[in-house]
């Protein structure tokens, strides 16, 4: 990699950082604030994944794990969907405008090969599009979208 790629590189990584950081004071803030209004305490994450047991059984667990770790999968973000005929898809050309069905403000769909496992708001850091998730789907909420 050439240093000014590599350079490029280093100052995405520092704005993303910097985002990230902005969100993480934003989120104490309001955390302060709800404490402050003597509101109930900021809901605590759920414990969505599995424990991997005692302490003896933790090292094997870790390394089964690790195992996993390195395999690809597909990430979608996806801003909506539409249906149009073929001549509709055919007559579309450079700054045709496709209406989708997703509202603007809406959270996006967050999928992994194919299965949606969160949503989130678009956000832009240095001229890149990104994504900033507000809300995980538990297995369990998986589970009950498929028995629908």
């Amino acid at each position: 990699m050439s240093d000014v790629a590599a350079e490029e590189e280093q100052v995405s990584e520092d704005d993303w950082a910097s985002a990230m950081a902005e969100q993480t004071t934003a989120d104490e803030a309001l955390a302060a604030l709800d404490a402050d209004a003597a509101t109930p305490a900021a809901v605590q994450p759920a414990n969505i994944f599995q424990q991997f047991g005692d302490a003896a059984n933790k090292s094997e667990g870790l390394r089964d794990f690790e195992m996993i770790l390195d395999i690809p999968v597909q990430l979608t973000v996806e801003l909506g969907r539409t249906k149009i005929s073929i001549r509709n898809l055919l007559q579309l050309g450079h700054g045709s405008v496709v209406e989708l069905d997703g509202m603007a403000g809406e959270p996006m769909d967050v999928l992994v090969n194919g299965t949606l496992i969160a949503q989130g708001e678009v956000v832009v850091v240095n001229e890149k599009f990104g994504i900033r998730l507000t809300d995980i789907i538990t297995p369990a909420e998986r589970v009950k979208k498929l028995k629908r």
